[in-house]
């Protein structure tokens, strides 16, 4: 929960992703340990942690950039 963690439909289970706020600029690094989200509209769901450290806990979602750093297995 408050790991540096997300969930993403497709990619491999412990793939680490540079996720960034296009909003503010502040990105981090986490690894994807779940499946999800389930609404369409999103393409990643991120832990608190990830959420807290992208400065996004207030309005809920952002407008994020991803770069797969690698590959999980």
């Amino acid at each position: 929960m408050h790991g540096l963690t997300a969930a993403h439909r497709s990619f491999p289970f412990n793939t680490k992703v540079k996720v960034t706020n296009n909003d503010n600029g502040r990105a981090c690094i986490i690894r994807v340990n779940d499946r999800g989200p389930f609404k369409l509209e999103r393409i990643m769901d991120l832990s608190l942690g990830a959420a807290e450290a992208l400065d996004m806990m207030k309005t809920g979602t952002a407008n994020v950039t991803l770069e797969v750093l690698e590959w999980g297995e």
